[in-house]
């Protein structure tokens, strides 16, 4: 899609927002008790990206009726630093190497200090969302128990050939849909929505966050560095996504075989094999098609909130961050 200028801008208004208010924190916890902890995470935290997670949990607050506060700015701050948690524990579950082109945590400090960082984190962003009120707070704790969740029903589908659409839904709405979602839901509760307006949210926050998934997909098979890890990652780590299932179901006899034999012991050779079959079973457009199913359902339910300036960035927030090269 082309993105317009007026929209780029306005939207890194609040990123500019976000990020001042993360340097904020970090500098805060840096001249406290736990800046070792934060020294080490902050070349994580502070280390770029697009802030998805927090502006669109402000945005959603805003969408919502709420005003810009300390209270709503804390909580965009709590889903980004249970976001950031998470991407340096996975870093070690794969056994990364890189993270956006310098080392990751685990290889600078090794594990254990690493996984310190990363709880450290998950403790700190908690804390910041458990300010608020219960229903908050369990929006916040749930995001943490279902990424757990998640998180060890992917470790065991890793190279599981026999992974079934299903298993991969359970998976993305633990992992990766659902902190979007709460996040949603939980700026919309702090703004005082209704009850309709909440679950709308939700079910935004969900849909785009399986679709953006679905993308992420895409770019490991076809490469793009604003990922931040290199192409076809998650299939040198065994990682059944989406398009791999979807070819692994359509495809049958010696080409569904040789399919399996490539992802069993997968190396850069195979790279070109690896896309004639996922182009024989029509992976790609599978996979697109669907993006663009949860796209559409996703403004369905955004769209029945009253028009507002940030409803309208919300709309092209998600078709941003779904337009990425696939």
């Amino acid at each position: 899609m082309v993105v317009s200028i007026d929209l780029e801008a306005r939207l890194s208004a609040y990123r500019d927002k976000v990020e001042e208010s993360l340097e904020e924190l970090v500098n805060k916890e840096m001249a406290g008790p736990s800046a070792e902890a934060m020294a080490m995470a902050r070349t994580v935290l502070m280390a770029g990206g697009k802030r998805w997670r927090p502006v669109l949990t402000l945005l959603a607050h805003e969408a919502a009726g709420g005003e810009l506060s300390e209270e709503v700015m804390e909580l965009a701050l709590a889903f980004e630093l249970i976001h950031t948690a998470t991407l340096i524990h996975d870093d070690i579950y794969d056994g990364a190497k890189l993270r956006r082109g310098a080392p990751t945590l685990h290889v600078a400090h090794g594990d254990a200090e690493a996984i310190i960082a990363g709880d450290y984190l998950f403790v700190l962003g908690f804390g910041l969302g458990g300010r608020a009120e219960n229903r908050i707070v369990d929006s916040v704790s749930l995001t943490c128990t279902a990424i757990a969740a998640a998180e060890l029903k992917q470790m065991r589908h890793i190279r599981d050939l026999t992974t079934r659409p299903e298993d991969y839904d359970e998976i993305v709405r633990g992992k990766t849909a659902g902190p979007f979602a709460n996040a949603c839901a939980a700026a919309a509760i702090l703004a005082g929505a209704s009850e309709d307006d909440i679950e709308n949210l939700k079910e935004f926050g969900m849909g785009v966050g399986i679709a953006f998934q679905m993308v992420d997909d895409l770019l490991d098979l076809t490469g793009d560095l604003s990922m931040g890890k290199p192409r076809g990652t998650d299939v040198h780590e065994g990682k059944m996504t989406l398009p791999l299932i979807h070819a692994l179901t359509i495809l049958h006899g010696a080409p569904r075989q040789r399919m399996a034999e490539i992802l069993e012991s997968f190396n850069d050779a195979y790279w070109d094999e690896l896309t004639e079959l996922l182009n024989e079973a029509g992976s790609f457009d599978y996979t697109r098609n669907l993006i663009e199913t949860h796209l559409i359902n996703a403004l369905e339910r955004l769209r029945r909130l009253p028009q507002s300036s940030a409803r309208e960035l919300m709309e092209g927030l998600a078709e941003m961050s779904l337009g990425r090269k696939v």
